[in-house]
């Protein structure tokens, strides 16, 4: 578990868009208004809401061995983790410092939602990861658990592909 620190030099003038971080998840106790469904849609026989992330986020696991985005590099951060973090602060076209770039997961999401970004990372092999990750992250825009503008929870793999 690792805190993430949201921080702005002005209360007025900064970027958060909540409505780009949501989170699809299983309703599990779906409630009506009126006869109709209220906050969640049936798809593909499951009821499903879009919600806001709390301040707790489990939806998002390390990068395992047969996970595309995977390297060698030991704090490894997940692609899921970066998106939610760009969406949220910045808008397309904004530039992204990642100021400790190790595999440069940072970029290659930066890359994949259409900001611009800096890099710095000192050690030379991971400079190589993530230069490499860079040159194929235009074959493969797709980001692990964010499909169609919603993050999925946990464990709706089978629900994401049929999308």
């Amino acid at each position: 578990m690792e805190d993430i620190w949201f921080a702005t030099v002005s209360p007025k003038d900064y970027t958060f868009h909540a409505d780009a971080v949501m989170l699809r998840r299983r309703v599990l106790a779906p409630y009506r208004a009126g006869g109709q469904p209220k906050g969640w849609v049936e798809q593909e026989n499951q009821k499903l809401r879009d919600t806001c992330p709390s301040n707790f986020w489990d939806d998002i696991t390390v990068p395992y061995w047969s996970m595309p985005e995977n390297t060698d590099h030991p704090a490894q951060k997940p692609e899921k983790l970066c998106a939610r973090l760009i969406l949220a602060s910045s808008s397309p076209g904004d530039l992204i410092l990642d100021p400790f770039a190790g595999a440069g997961t940072c970029a290659v999401v930066a890359k994949k939602l259409g900001r611009s970004f800096l890099c710095v990372e000192r050690e030379e092999a991971y400079c190589a990861l993530a230069q490499k990750r860079l040159e194929t992250a235009g074959d493969n825009p797709a980001i692990q658990g964010y499909t169609d503008g919603v993050f999925w929870e946990r464990n709706t793999l089978a629900l994401q592909k049929k999308r």
